[in-house]
């Protein structure tokens, strides 16, 4: 069986691993746009901190890759789809049959439609091109200004501010991380990052980029210009679905797919941010990952049914530990506050109907995985107090 996987980022690099691994005598072809083996795209931030080198970011040398029976091909783009004779055709002309395909696309950063945007020196910060691109940028030590204090925006303000650069962090809520943490735990982090010369700037809004040959400024909705010599966008991701679209398959915000991750062509399945699952796409790696290996088991003649969990995301800057999973504005939910001034911790919990639907934790997050089993199998948890104390309490009285 010819498998064609197109997308090497995670999770198309684990449903090409996976189907050598499981489909006996399946050929497999793994095709990545980038000029690059796969690599840990999570990682970036520690590329860009300076905490990693890009070789310490490559998750399968080529080598590797040929012991485990994939063939790999960098630097390959697909240009169209040809469903009916499963046939796919790159951008340089070269055809490619497959028996079967994985579509994994991935997403891309969402860029602000404002004026200036298009000037040099304005990045997205979505794969290895950019980060080297911010680093050439960083090296003169100028001023930073990163639209959208999300997970990827302060990854990058971390990231430029360990560089040396003087940051600014724009974002349109009143706390950094809004989607994932409460105000209580958005200030905490945002005293945390100031101690560490991020500047924030909240809320607020952008209403163009300035300058001539290289962007200089940005400019808000008041009329306040920040200067800056770099400008990084962070405000959201899209999945990749053109491909798709064109070539007749069921696509909404994502290509739809079914349970074992088949799309609406019986031959071909996708996995990964590129896709929608009832409704639903996704931007974590661990569910990516998850549909990768559903996808691969349905190729090797299985019945799998992937089964999402409830969102989690830990912020993954060195010294701020930050985890959130659930339902963290619950309505009909009462909460669980407990606070630690001195050791700059927190954690709220969210319970309805004696079960946990979502949990915030701030400087300690020893007990993620300890709330994220009781947010997912919503069995009824312990005592009020043996729940806010965590693992150690809680497990013991199970």
């Amino acid at each position: 069986m010819r498998v064609v996987v197109v997308g090497a980022g995670p999770a198309g690099t684990r449903c090409a691993v996976r189907v050598a691994q499981r489909v006996p005598g399946a050929v497999v072809t793994l095709l990545g746009a980038e000029l690059a083996l796969p690599y840990d795209r999570v990682a970036l931030s520690r590329l860009l901190s300076g905490e990693a080198a890009v070789a310490d970011l490559i998750t399968h040398p080529l080598a590797e890759l040929a012991q485990l029976g994939v063939g790999f091909r960098a630097g390959v783009a697909v240009a169209r789809l040809n469903l009916a004779e499963r046939r796919l055709e790159t951008t340089k002309g070269e055809t490619l049959d497959y028996d079967r395909l994985v579509l994994a696309t991935g997403s891309s950063a969402v860029r602000l439609p404002l004026p200036g945007a298009e000037l040099p020196g304005v990045l997205a910060y979505r794969d290895m091109d950019d980060v080297r691109t911010m680093l050439r940028l960083a090296q003169d030590k100028g001023q930073a200004v990163v639209i959208g204090g999300g997970l990827l925006g302060l990854e990058a303000a971390t990231g430029l501010a360990a560089r040396g650069m003087k940051v600014t962090v724009v974002h349109a809520m009143g706390w950094p991380m809004d989607r994932q943490l409460d105000p209580e735990a958005g200030d905490l982090l945002t005293r945390r990052l100031g101690r560490r010369g991020i500047r924030f700037v909240m809320p607020a809004a952008t209403v163009a980029l300035e300058g001539g040959q290289h962007v200089q400024g940005v400019r808000l909705d008041d009329g306040r210009l920040l200067p800056a010599t770099l400008v990084v966008m962070s405000v959201g991701i899209r999945p990749n679905v053109a491909l798709a679209r064109e070539a007749g398959l069921a696509v909404g915000r994502g290509v739809v797919v079914d349970d074992a991750m088949r799309t609406s062509d019986a031959a071909v399945f996708a996995v990964g941010e590129c896709t929608e699952h009832q409704g639903r796409t996704i931007g974590l790696v661990k569910p990516a990952l998850e549909q990768a290996e559903v996808a691969a088991a349905a190729l090797a003649g299985e019945a799998p049914h992937w089964l999402p969990a409830p969102d989690a995301a830990a912020l993954k800057v060195s010294g701020t530990a930050v985890w959130s999973a659930g339902e963290i504005s619950a309505e009909r939910a009462e909460a669980i506050i407990l606070r630690d001034e001195g050791a700059e911790e927190y954690r709220r919990l969210f319970l309805r109907d004696g079960r946990l639907v979502g949990a915030v934790l701030y400087g300690d997050t020893a007990d993620a995985g300890y709330y994220m089993r009781l947010i997912t199998e919503q069995q009824p948890v312990p005592s009020r107090a043996e729940l806010a104390l965590g693992s150690s309490f809680g497990e013991q009285a199970a």
